[in-house]
């Protein structure tokens, strides 16, 4: 491996959901990446769009067991680096973890866009899982279109965001909006793992898909 560059986990900022309930970043899709990259030595830059301590979704709060195991990740979110601070140092790819925060500060945010553009152009990869790929929607490839059109790409499904509750609450469907800018979806069963890899666009669709999202990442790192 020679990396000169690291991956940079791109993480939400946001706590809040339309209706006033809490929300934030899915840990578990940020912490077992996490432990996986830096198991395997891949150089980490940990960013949010606003910095500071990122807010974690009730939901997704570890038991012990998953404390312990998850230790370092959950140190690397106390303290996150700045997009605007960062966001032009280059990257070896960008990894953007879930959960229905990144549904509120991803879609729209030019820090967000500006480091997928740069990232693609440069030749590194862009990688989401779950809601990660919200962070897409503003993406555009070098000639403008957007970086998802004529491309296929899994993400949290519309039957899955029924299943939870949330659809009414989100400021819109992931795979809608993603099929509306051009991309392909391709999408499994309901919360079981699934990964698509288009170049160097990898995506997942679910929680349960960012053990396989994070092992595409990394094999195509090390073989760099």
């Amino acid at each position: 491996m020679n990396l000169d560059k690291p991956l940079l986990m791109l993480v939400t900022s946001a706590g809040q959901m339309g209706q006033g309930q809490q929300t934030g970043l899915w840990l578990e899709e940020f912490a077992v990446p996490y432990g996986l990259f830096r198991d395997a030595g891949i150089p980490l830059q940990v960013a949010s769009p606003l910095g500071g301590k990122v807010p974690v979704d009730p939901r997704s709060v570890p038991d012990d067991a998953e404390k312990d195991a998850w230790q370092d990740a959950i140190t690397a979110l106390q303290d996150t680096r700045a997009l605007e601070d960062i966001w032009e140092d280059g990257f070896a790819g960008v990894f953007v973890p879930g959960g229905h925060g990144a549904m509120f500060d991803m879609p729209d945010h030019p820090m967000v866009a500006r480091v997928l553009n740069r990232t693609w152009e440069q030749g590194g990869l862009i990688s989401a899982v779950c809601h990660g790929p919200a962070a897409l929607v503003g993406a555009r490839d070098g000639a403008g279109k957007p970086l998802v059109a004529g491309r296929v790409v899994s993400c949290f499904s519309n039957e899955e965001e029924h299943e939870v509750g949330l659809d009414d609450v989100m400021p819109f469907l992931l795979e809608n909006r993603l099929r509306e800018l051009g991309a392909e979806i391709s999408n499994g069963d309901m919360f079981t793992p699934r990964v698509v890899e288009d170049g160097n666009l990898i995506t997942g669709q679910n929680p349960q898909s960012s053990t396989v999202v994070a092992e595409a990442v990394l094999k195509r790192l090390l073989s760099r």
